[in-house]
C-alpha cells in the first residue's frame, strides 16, 4: 500500500487533488483507493493536509496516515509552520511547489536526511496556465511524473470527470507539462 499526505492551505485545493489521487487510482486505475481531509473551521489559508491511500488489495485501515511513502507540499512557507517531514519513510518522495532546484532545498531546510526530494515551480506553471496561483492539480502531475504511482491516462480521465469543459481542458494541460518535467525524477 501506498500513502500519501498533502499540505496545502485552506482554498489551493489540497483534499481536492487527494480526491483526483483516489480517483484516478480507483476508478480509472484498477486499484483500491482512500481519500480523506485532516481539518477543522479553518480559514482561507490556514494549514491543511490531506490523504490518499493506494493498493492493489482493499484498504481496511482507516486511521489517519502516518507513515508516508509519499509527501506533496502546495506551499513552501508550511515548513515553517508544520512538521512537514514528519513519518517520512527512509525511501518515501518528498515533492514541493519551489522556485529552488532540490539541493537548494534540502540545504535551506536543511533535510540532509531525505532521499527524494523533487521541487517544481508548480505557481508559475499556475500562473502561466491557469491565470491563477492554484497548484493542486499541477502538484499532483508533478508526483505522478516522479513517482508513476498513477499512469497518467488515469489522471487524465479523474481530471475530465471531475473539473468538466474548459477548466478540466486547463487543469490537464497544466498537470501534464509537470508531469512531463519530473517524469523519472526519482
Amino acid at each position: 500500500m501506498k500513502e500519501i499526505r498533502w499540505h496545502g492551505r485552506g482554498g489551493n485545493g489540497a483534499f481536492t487533488a487527494a480526491k483526483l489521487l483516489g480517483a484516478a487510482a480507483s476508478v480509472h486505475g484498477g486499484k483500491y483507493a482512500q481519500s480523506f481531509p485532516a481539518f477543522g473551521p479553518e480559514r482561507r489559508g490556514a494549514p491543511v493536509a490531506g490523504f490518499t491511500r493506494i493498493s492493489d488489495e482493499v484498504i481496511t485501515d482507516h486511521s489517519q496516515v502516518y507513515a508516508c511513502d509519499c509527501i506533496i507540499v502546495l506551499d513552501e512557507t508550511l515548513f515553517d509552520v508544520v512538521p512537514i517531514t514528519a513519518g517520512i519513510k527512509d525511501d518515501a518522495t518528498l515533492l514541493v511547489n519551489s522556485q529552488m532546484t532540490a539541493d537548494e532545498f534540502r540545504k535551506a531546510k536543511k533535510l540532509d536526511d531525505i532521499k527524494n526530494i523533487v521541487t517544481i515551480d508548480a505557481t508559475s506553471i499556475a500562473l502561466e496556465k491557469l491565470g491563477r496561483n492554484i497548484v493542486n492539480t499541477i502538484m499532483l502531475g508533478a508526483a505522478m511524473g516522479a513517482t508513476g504511482m498513477v499512469k497518467w491516462d488515469s489522471l487524465e480521465k479523474a481530471i475530465d470527470e471531475m473539473m468538466p469543459g474548459s477548466l478540466g481542458e486547463k487543469n490537464k494541460d497544466a498537470a501534464k507539462t509537470a508531469f512531463e518535467m519530473t517524469k523519472g525524477a526519482v
